[in-house]
């Protein structure tokens, strides 16, 4: 008796979850097609290759254009707290006189003023975070796309609101050090 198949197919279309099992896949599907051919191959298995290789492209773009603003905001939110402890330093003059005329020394005066920008930075990066897992649960909740939040990067994001107030904390807090008492005393 021949064995003749009564229901040939055209095509077979598999769809994986993540590109990087689709030439395992291939392979695996390649062995149990040719056992159910008699080990003869009259078929083609083709993995969309230039497809995958042109979507991590896409990713890499975008993590890099992700990266240049995430780095902007970064500079602008470290300029912004650089201002304001400017200011700071501008409007205690006096207190930063009478300060050092007491008996403070300069690491203590610096010590003050980055503190200030870091607790600053920080208070940023809490409103941040929360933003953000909030921002999450609602595209989550609208959209059906499950957003993963991650305890590690939580915890990167606050190291790095505090070292953007370190960092942009050090002119402000040089300069507040570096008052003469006496002409900080006489200061109106």
């Amino acid at each position: 008796k021949k064995n003749k198949n009564y229901h040939p197919l055209d095509r077979i279309i598999v769809q994986m979850e993540k590109p990087e099992l689709l030439n395992p896949s291939g392979g695996l599907i390649e062995k149990i097609l040719l056992r159910r051919h008699n080990q003869i191959a009259d078929f083609e298995i083709v993995i969309p290759e230039l497809l995958l290789k042109q979507e991590q492209r896409s990713k890499d773009i975008f993590n890099w254009v992700l990266l240049s603003i995430a780095f902007i905001s970064l500079l602008v939110g470290g300029i912004g707290i650089m201002n304001i402890m400017l200011a700071s330093v501008y409007e205690r003059i006096k207190e930063i006189g009478i300060r050092l005329s007491m008996g403070a020394h300069q690491k203590d005066i610096i010590m003050q003023f980055l503190l200030e920008a870091i607790i600053i930075s920080l208070t940023g990066g809490v409103i941040g975070v929360f933003l953000g897992i909030t921002i999450s649960f609602i595209i989550t909740i609208v959209t059906d796309v499950q957003t993963i939040i991650s305890w590690s990067s939580v915890i990167v994001s606050f190291v790095v609101s505090a070292g953007v107030g370190l960092i942009f904390g050090i002119i402000p807090a040089q300069k507040a050090a570096k008052q003469d008492p006496i002409t900080s005393l006489r200061y109106e």
